[in-house]
């Protein structure tokens, strides 16, 4: 019997449409990036910091690199609990993953905020 001690959110529903939003989330700011450097083929850094000086870009950027480890933890959840029957092994690699998220979140945030 699987609970939803160690899922995301509350049911697989739930879960569900937060990977769908967040998703959708990381489309958007994929497309952004790639119009980006599509329409800017001589950029250098000077215009990379700018782009990533201005508030709103800073913004979309933590929301992307929440709803990726969001995103992330949803499905690694589905596939251990799948995949990875005794509690040991399975609570050990959901460990280590919520570790690397978390970390990967706090830097950055350090990375795009400067902290």
């Amino acid at each position: 019997m699987v609970t939803t001690i160690t899922s995301f959110g509350r049911s697989g529903l739930y879960d569900w449409m937060i990977q769908r939003a967040t998703a959708v989330i990381l489309l958007a700011y994929t497309v952004f990036i790639l119009a980006y450097l599509l329409f800017n083929p001589d950029l250098d850094y000077v215009q990379w910091k700018g782009l990533f000086e201005q508030t709103w870009v800073r913004v979309f950027s933590l929301l992307t690199l929440i709803s990726t480890g969001a995103h992330a933890w949803i499905g690694l959840w589905g596939v251990s609990t799948d995949y990875i029957k005794p509690t040991g092994p399975r609570f050990l690699f959901q460990a280590v993953c919520g570790t690397a998220m978390f970390s990967f979140l706090v830097w950055g945030v350090q990375v795009l905020w400067g902290l």
